[in-house]
C-alpha cells in the first residue's frame, strides 16, 4: 500500500511539472525533404540531359558554334580615312575593307623618284667620263708605241749615218796621207830639177813640168786636208744626232707614266660608275618598298564572310598590326564540345558526326572530327558543382561540312558522333 502511494504522488509530481513546462514545436521535416529530393532530382536530370550520351553505337553531346576570326590589321600606321564596312555586312575576298592617308608616304615616293633621277644622271655623267678616259688612253698607247717606232728608227738612221760619216772621214784621211806623200815625192823632185836646170842637165821645159806637178799635188794636199776636216764637222754632226735619237728612247716611257696616269683615273671612273649603278638600285628598292607600303594603305579583305567586329572609326590613328576589323567565314565553322575521358578513346579525327542546331533540330549538318586535345582538361567553367569540377573531359572540334551560312558563332548546338 506505501509502494502505491508513493508511485501515484510521483505521477502527480510529473504532471504538475509538465504542466509547468511549456511546450515545443516540432520542425516540418517532411516538406524539407520533399524539397531536397526535387531540387536533386532536377539537378540530376539537367545534368542527365546536357551530358553526352551513348546509345545506339552514337555517342551525343552539346556544345556551341566556334570560327576562325581574321583580324584584319593595317601594316602600317597612319590616319583612318575611311572604314567601308559595318558589323553583319557580307565582304568578298579583296574586297576593299579600308582606306589609311598615304600623304606621307607619298611625300617620300617623290623624295626616292628624285633621287632616282639624280643617280641616274650621276651614273650617265660617270660613264661619259669613262667613255673619254678609255679614248685618252687608246690615244696614249698609240703614241707610245709611235714613240717606240721612232725613236728605234732615228737611232738606226743616225747610227748608219755616223757609221758612213767616219768611214767618209777615214777615207778623205787617207787620201789626204796619200795626197801629202805625193807632195813630197813632187817637191823632192822639183828641187833636183831645179838643180839639173842650174847645170843645164834638164831643159827648162822639163824642169817647168815637175814645178807644175808640184804646185798641182801642193793644191790637191790642200784640198784633201779640207775634206778631211768636212767630213769631221759630218760625223760630229751626224753623233750629235744619234745622241739626240737615244735620248728620245725615254719618251715611250713618258708616254707610258702618262697612260699608267689615264688607267688609274679609268679604275676611278669605273668605280664611279658602279657606285652610282648601286645607288640607282638602291633608290629604285626604296620606291618599290614605299609602293609596297602605299598598296597596304588600300586593306583589303582576305576572305569572303561576314563583318564580326569594328575596332575603330574614320579619323582615328592606328599602329602598325592594330587590328581595324574582323572577318569571319560562316561556310568554314566548327562545334566545340567536350567528351569525359573515359568515352574519349571511343573516337577519332575523321570520324563522321551530324550536328543539330536550335533553329533546325530536324535538318542535321554533316560534319567531321577535325580535332582532339593532345591534353585532357577539367570540366569547362560552366558546371558549378564541386563532384562534377574534378572530372576530367577532353575537348573536340566538329568541322561542318555545308553550314550554308546558317551556322553562326555562339549559337548553341547538339551533336551526334557515330560510333566504330
Amino acid at each position: 500500500m506505501v509502494t502505491v502511494m508513493v508511485v501515484e504522488n510521483n505521477k502527480s509530481q510529473t504532471a504538475e511539472a509538465s504542466a509547468a513546462t511549456p511546450k515545443r514545436h516540432k520542425p516540418p521535416i517532411i516538406p524539407i525533404l520533399i524539397a531536397l529530393i526535387i531540387g536533386l532530382l532536377a539537378t540530376g536530370a539537367f545534368y542527365f540531359l546536357n551530358r553526352p550520351k551513348e546509345s545506339s553505337g552514337e555517342l551525343e553531346l552539346s556544345g556551341r558554334i566556334e570560327g576562325y576570326e581574321t583580324n584584319v590589321g593595317a601594316k602600317i600606321g597612319g590616319r583612318v580615312d575611311a572604314i567601308l564596312h559595318r558589323e553583319g555586312e557580307t565582304v568578298t575576298e579583296k574586297e576593299l575593307l579600308a582606306q589609311v592617308s598615304d600623304d606621307d608616304v607619298q611625300a617620300q615616293l617623290r623624295g626616292t623618284e628624285a633621287r632616282i633621277r639624280k643617280a641616274q644622271e650621276q651614273v650617265e655623267s660617270s660613264r661619259d667620263k669613262l667613255a673619254v678616259l678609255e679614248s685618252q688612253i687608246d690615244e696614249s698607247e698609240l703614241k707610245v708605241q709611235q714613240a717606240r717606232e721612232d725613236s728605234g728608227g732615228k737611232i738606226r738612221q743616225w747610227e748608219s749615218t755616223v757609221a758612213m760619216n767616219e768611214s767618209n772621214l777615214s777615207k778623205a784621211k787617207s787620201e789626204l796621207i796619200q795626197a801629202q806623200a805625193d807632195l813630197n815625192l813632187a817637191k823632192v823632185r822639183k828641187e833636183r830639177y831645179e838643180f839639173l836646170v842650174s847645170k843645164e842637165a834638164v831643159t827648162k821645159d822639163e824642169a817647168d813640168q815637175v814645178i807644175n806637178t808640184y804646185d798641182n799635188q801642193k793644191a790637191i794636199v790642200d784640198a784633201r786636208a779640207a775634206n778631211v776636216q768636212a767630213e769631221a764637222k759630218d760625223l760630229k754632226a751626224s753623233q750629235g744626232q744619234l745622241a739626240q735619237a737615244q735620248s728620245s728612247r725615254l719618251s715611250p716611257h713618258i708616254q707610258s707614266a702618262g697612260k699608267l696616269a689615264l688607267e688609274k683615273q679609268l679604275l676611278q671612273a669605273q668605280h664611279e660608275v658602279k657606285q652610282a649603278e648601286h645607288e640607282v638600285a638602291n633608290a629604285i628598292a626604296d620606291r618599290d618598298h614605299i609602293k609596297a607600303n602605299i598598296s597596304y594603305l588600300k586593306i583589303l579583305s582576305p576572305i569572303n564572310g561576314v563583318v564580326t567586329a569594328r575596332a575603330v572609326e574614320p579619323g582615328a590613328v592606328v599602329v602598325p598590326g592594330q587590328t581595324l576589323l574582323s572577318v569571319i567565314d560562316l561556310n568554314n565553322v566548327y562545334m566545340r564540345g567536350f567528351v569525359p575521358e573515359g568515352q574519349i578513346g571511343k573516337i577519332r579525327v575523321g570520324q563522321a558526326a551530324q550536328v543539330f542546331l536550335d533553329a533546325k533540330p530536324d535538318e542535321p549538318i554533316a560534319g567531321k572530327i577535325i580535332q582532339i586535345d593532345p591534353q585532357g582538361s577539367f570540366t569547362p567553367e560552366n558546371i558549378y558543382f564541386k563532384n562534377d569540377r574534378v572530372k576530367q573531359v577532353f575537348g573536340i572540334k566538329i568541322g561542318l561540312t555545308n553550314p550554308g551560312g546558317f551556322a553562326k558563332p555562339g549559337m548553341p548546338a547538339d551533336a551526334r558522333i557515330k560510333l566504330e
